[in-house]
């Protein structure tokens, strides 16, 4: 279970609960590593824990029937899986894994149901699966609107945004199945992001170099869910 001091805490969650709220936590908290491909829940299957990462990224993976499968959002430090917990559903509604390798604070979902009795703890949980939901709205729309490259630019952005430093460890075969495109599209886009000066591609990295003009590139793509995420958490407990 979490001893360590609230201050060094490192999922961002967990970070603003007010200390008395934190300690009722905290005692329910594991902590734990998860390599890259851990499963956090399955869809349908029944969600023994719910994770606040403190550092990697996760992906929630949606599947068709027919087994096609495109990353509907990811997550980091700034969040917590599965999201169906909140509303007392005892299965998930995803399949989640790591998709880079990272640690995080478990509980399990008992507990979890139990923390939502508290104000502070269900204030922030709340919030966070509402910035979340716009978060997924924007991919919908990403998908349906931007080209390969835009959206390719946004995703190693938020990425970026979950990381410490620069370097992304990704293959381009793992892009692709995350933005359901064909390995090509993904080599030739980011032959285009990095002919622009934005990265620095080379096999199974990723190299951010020039973040301002990357976000440029991506325009609309990219900012909206992460003001939205600002916004709703700047007010928590003054």
């Amino acid at each position: 279970m979490v001893s360590a001091n609230q201050d060094s805490i490192r999922n961002k969650l967990l970070s603003i609960l007010p200390p008395d709220d934190f300690s009722l936590i905290a005692k329910h908290l594991e902590y734990v590593d998860l390599p890259r491909g851990t499963v956090l829940a399955r869809v349908g299957e029944p969600i023994d824990h719910v994770y606040f990462l403190a550092s990697g990224i996760g992906s929630l993976v949606t599947t068709t029937p027919d087994g096609n499968s495109a990353e509907a959002g990811i997550f980091g430090f700034e969040g917590y899986v599965p999201t169906t917990a909140i509303a007392e559903v005892e299965t998930s509604s995803h399949d989640v894994t790591m998709q880079l390798s990272g640690d995080a604070y478990r509980v399990d979902y008992k507990n979890f149901r139990a923390a939502m009795e508290n104000s502070s703890f269900s204030k922030i949980v709340i919030r966070s699966i509402e910035a979340f939901s716009v978060q997924l709205a924007q991919t919908a729309v990403s998908n349906a609107v931007h080209d390969v490259n835009e959206r390719l630019a946004r995703w190693l952005l938020m990425c970026h945004d979950r990381v410490t430093g620069n370097e992304i460890a990704l293959t381009h075969e793992f892009i692709a199945r995350m933005l359901a495109v064909r390995r090509p599209s993904v080599t030739t886009s980011l032959h285009v992001l990095e002919g622009n000066g934005f990265l620095k591609s080379q096999r199974g990295m990723i190299t951010i170099r020039n973040r301002a003009a990357l976000e440029e590139f991506a325009h609309d793509a990219y900012g909206k869910p992460e003001a939205e995420y600002r916004r709703l958490m700047k007010d928590l407990f003054p």
